[in-house]
Order: structure tokens, then sequence, then C-alpha cells
């Protein structure tokens, strides 16, 4: 994808996924690339419409829970393109889990119970319900990996104050309930997802993607029980089989490993997943976008001008 410039354009940054074009001093231009990360490593090959899948199944769940949180999308002009207004970031990712599953799995399975402050009970298996879904934050690293974070940390730093903290912690919560039902109504579980806020006029937003398979995982509700009891791997739709592949080819984005070589094979069988949990959620055909880069451009400023941005 070629990088734009844009009329009344301030900065570009150019993210581990997404290009965000930072038009005047309150909006932002943001396209979803095919690049896929794991581990915070960007791998060596795109994923055909991966982008396409996560700026739309993005803004279906932006849109299906703005009367829950207000949000910072306005419109999509392009498959893979968004625009929106510019917040100010808390630099806190709001880690939600409904199941014993991925880092907590890996933490519980060392042998701790405590994870960003949060105690998980004995007894447990993986992928096993939580009582009732957790937080586990995270920062928001702008270099290198993201790190757990406690409650506690997140208001003593001052990444966010005690009043904050409870907006996000409810809103949180309740994007998460929502996301379930969502879920629930294709077959499908939410296990876990983060989240992205910021502050647009004083107010809390809900930012960037929301219950994507770039942020969230899911289960397959039918047989989820029965695969427990037997002690068998879930059936599941997100990034997670990604990493895992990268895991059984010893890299986890530590240093001095390598990242594995990606055939073609390997794209397509990603490229088809990603596919299949949007349809999958959203219930809609999947219909591929191939539009040339003139044409996206003249869509983006077809937007801007009809917010009257430019």
């Amino acid at each position: 994808m070629k990088q734009f410039s844009f009329p009344q354009q301030a900065s570009f940054y150019k993210g581990k996924v997404r290009d965000v074009y930072y038009i005047g001093s309150e909006w932002l231009v943001m396209i979803a690339s095919d690049r896929i990360s794991a581990f915070d490593v960007v791998l060596p090959k795109p994923i055909p419409f991966k982008g396409q899948v996560l700026n739309q199944l993005a803004a279906y769940m932006l849109n299906a829970t703005k009367n829950i949180c207000p949000n910072w999308l306005v419109d999509t002009p392009a498959s893979n393109v968004a625009v929106g207004k510019k917040c100010d970031p808390f630099k806190i990712e709001m880690v939600v889990r409904g199941n014993l599953t991925g880092h907590a799995w890996r933490t519980y399975s060392s042998g701790k119970r405590i994870l960003c402050g949060v105690a998980m009970a004995e007894g447990m298996k993986e992928n096993d319900f939580f009582p009732t879904p957790i937080i586990t934050p995270s920062t928001k690293a702008s270099e290198g990996h993201d790190e757990d974070i406690s409650k506690e940390e997140i208001i003593a730093q001052g990444l966010a104050s005690a009043n904050d903290w409870n907006i996000l912690e409810k809103y949180a919560l309740a994007l998460f309930a929502k996301g379930k039902e969502i879920a629930a109504q294709k077959g499908l579980i939410l296990v876990d997802t983060k989240y992205e806020f910021g502050k647009l006029n004083g107010e809390i937003v809900l930012m960037d993607e929301v219950h994507t398979p770039d942020s969230s995982r899911y289960f397959y509700a039918d047989g989820f029980e029965e695969r427990q009891a037997r002690g068998e791997r879930q059936k599941q739709l997100s990034k997670e089989f990604v990493r895992e592949w990268l895991i059984a080819n010893d890299f986890m984005g530590k240093e001095g490993q390598t990242v594995p070589a990606m055939n073609d094979d390997w794209v397509e069988t990603i490229s088809k997943r990603y596919i299949e949990l949007y349809e999958k959620v959203t219930g809609e055909k999947f219909v591929p976008q191939n539009l040339s880069d003139k044409e996206t451009y003249e869509r983006i400023i077809a937007s801007l001008q009809k917010q009257n941005i430019i």
C-alpha cells in the first residue's frame, strides 16, 4: 500500500497494522493494511483482505455498541478505510477476559494466581469460564512489548484518574457483555478482547477496532462443554492460531529469535480464517474489494469534503 498525502495533513504514523493520517488537529484517516503482527512483530508477508476484514468488522461493532459508549468513528469511505475524530488516548489497553485462555492460562499454568492484581481461583482448567469477566490491563507501549499492569498501578502512575478508571471499567465490561451477546447469536463465545479508549472534548470515547480477530478471541459454542469435559482443545476463530504456529516454530518475539518463513498456502489459510470469522460474526457474506490507490484516495478526499474537514 502506498503512503498518501492529504490536504491539511498534519502528520503520519505507521503502526504494526494500520497507517494513520492526522488531518488538521481534530481528525484522522485510518487505513487498515494487510500486514499481520504477533508478539509485537510484523510478520514477513501480508494477508490478502485482512485489512478489509478488520475495518468492516470494526465498523460493524462500533455501530452496534455506540449506544453503550461513544466512539471515534464517523465514516468508512472505503473497505479498509475509516475516518474519525482524533482523541487523546489513555496509554493503557483494557483487556477483558471471560475465560482462562492465552496469556491468562500461561500465567496460571506457571503457578501464579494473580494477574494484573486480579485473583484467579484455584482448580481451573484451560478455557474454563471465570465466575465473572475480569479486567487485566496492559500498558500501551509505543515501542516493544506491552506490559501487564494493575488498576492500582494505573492510578498511581497517573495513566488514568480513579474516576476515569471507574468509567473505563464500566464501559469495558458493558462492551464485553454486548460483544458476548452478539457472538452468542451467531453460535460463538467471545472469550477475551481488548479495548482502547481516549478523551474527546473531556468525554471518554472508544477508539480503534472492536471485537475483531486481531483484538479478540472467539470459541465455537457448539460442543464447548463437551470439549472441556474431555480436556480437548477448543475450536476457535481468532488470531491465536497464528501465535500457536509461531510458538511451534520457536518464535515468541524474544531477542535472538527469527520469524519463521510463511509459504503461500499458510498465507491463504490465514486469509480464509479471517474471512470466516467476519462472516460468522456478522452473518453477512464477505465481498472482497480491490480498490486502486487512486480510487481509495478519491473516496477519502470525498469523505473529508463531506464532513467539511477540508
